[in-house]
């Protein structure tokens, strides 16, 4: 009903948006921070930029997320956020003792023009930032890019500050994973283990954001990505960067930096994305890949011929991030399935092409828009109908209106618990995602049955 006067008619908007495709950088600079061990992130700006951030990933994650702010008020946002922030990090560091304060710019400050580096050099001098504690730091303004965007800042910024080389190799390989839920960093962790590969994972939110109940509020919880092990990054064997959004930058900045040597993959969500990981991980640790990973790629491959007879030719509209549609993009179509309609809010013309890129082997051309939004993938829904939908809980109007099987994937995902606990990366993860794309398929087939075709075995 919400949506139901969406227009067929698509004229084009240079700067006008309808219900955005992404949300704004700050958020993703703040999960990043969250994967450090002992982290504390800081929004540089107002009380109530924090506040969003904060209640977006608790109400995505059913976790509480703790950050600190600046705290602007009309002073801080005429003359600056100097004396804010120098406050701040004195304040944060007596009070509540994190390891690390990882900082983030938001509109305001960025408009000001705050410099994040001298002011933590200031407050090193001043004596504000303890022995053996540390800020790291990153620019990540809301009107440009997305939380994507502001994801990749931080891992870079906090790379810059922190990753150090003592000349003497660690024989360890880095793994940047990209934004993904905290069960797909322990599924990551899991395959390199299998493999037999020691890895540095950063940022790595697993425990931290999909932690046990144990009755004991902590602050700070056992997880994350330790400072030691950042630092060592610098003397890693190589890096291996999953998603060109969100991990290339510190990748190439440990390249650039310290010689380490990186290569950028897709998230490995489906079998081909999966495999190029195992191998990369293969090559990169001097190791081979055991039966037990031979194992789950055969289960997978088991369920795809399973499945086959009802995903093929089924159409799919996707909106989400761009590193995790290019690798949905490519299982959807390794099931013979039909992704016709894909929309990012993030910014870069190499997203078009590499999704056009991937489905000209099929022997057809999508609509496909970076920097889009969900308004204009409805009006292609609308002239081009599809048999499924899958993207964030944004999605379920365009669903309902439509009366479409729906998906929920990706960030963020507001009105379902439990999806931090489940993997999408990696063969289980493929398994899994399969299974949620043919039970809502099916559940749509058995409703719309009529009694004589309303079969007990499809």
């Amino acid at each position: 009903m919400l949506l139901r006067h969406t227009p067929t008619e698509i004229k084009e908007r240079s700067a006008l948006s309808i219900n955005p495709a992404k949300t704004c950088q700050p958020i993703g600079a703040m999960y990043a921070g969250l994967g450090i061990h002992g982290c504390l992130p800081h929004s540089h700006g107002s009380q109530g930029c924090c506040a969003y951030h904060r209640s977006t990933l608790t109400r995505h994650y059913k976790e509480p997320v703790s950050a600190a702010t600046s705290s602007f008020t009309e002073g801080a946002s005429v003359f600056g956020g100097q004396a804010n922030l120098l406050q701040a990090i004195d304040n944060i560091f007596t009070v509540y003792e994190p390891e690390v304060i990882a900082v983030h710019t938001t509109c305001l400050s960025e408009t000001i023009g705050d410099d994040l580096k001298q002011i933590v050099d200031k407050a090193q001098k001043e004596g504000k930032i303890p022995t053996g504690k540390n800020v790291v730091y990153a620019s990540t303004p809301s009107y440009v890019g997305s939380h994507v965007t502001g994801f990749s800042n931080m891992v870079k910024g906090t790379v810059n500050v922190l990753a150090e080389s003592t000349g003497k190799k660690n024989h360890k390989v880095n793994i940047i994973p990209g934004w993904v839920e905290p069960s797909d960093m322990e599924e990551l962790k899991r395959i390199c283990a299998m493999v037999g590969v020691p890895i540095i994972m950063l940022p790595d939110t697993s425990g931290v954001l999909n932690g046990p109940m144990t009755g004991t509020y902590e602050m700070f919880p056992k997880g994350g990505t330790t400072v030691a092990e950042i630092k060592s990054t610098g003397d890693s064997m190589g890096t291996l960067a999953l998603g060109e959004w969100c991990s290339a930058d510190a990748a190439r900045t440990l390249d650039t930096k310290f010689k380490v040597p990186c290569r950028v993959l897709d998230i490995p969500i489906g079998i081909k994305a999966t495999d190029r990981f195992v191998d990369a991980l293969r090559i990169a640790g001097g190791t081979s890949v055991p039966e037990t990973v031979a194992f789950e790629r055969g289960q997978m491959l088991d369920m795809m011929a399973d499945y086959h007879q009802y995903f093929f030719g089924k159409k799919v509209a996707l909106v989400g991030d761009p590193d995790q549609l290019i690798a949905m993009t490519e299982f959807l179509l390794t099931l013979d399935m039909k992704p016709v309609h894909i929309v990012t809010g993030t910014p870069g013309k190499k997203f078009e092409a590499r999704i056009t890129e991937l489905c000209k082997e099929k022997g057809y051309e999508p609509n496909v828009r970076a920097h889009g939004d969900m308004f204009l993938l409805h009006q292609w829904m609308k002239n081009d109908p599809v048999d499924l939908i899958m993207g964030n809980s944004y999605c379920k109007y365009i669903a309902r209106d439509e009366d479409l099987p729906f998906v929920r994937f990706g960030f963020p995902i507001l009105d379902r618990p439990g999806h931090q606990y489940f993997a999408s990366v990696g063969y289980r993860g493929g398994m899994r995602l399969m299974e949620k794309m043919l039970g809502v398929l099916l559940d749509r087939k058995d409703r719309d049955s009529p009694e004589e075709t309303f079969e007990l075995v499809l």
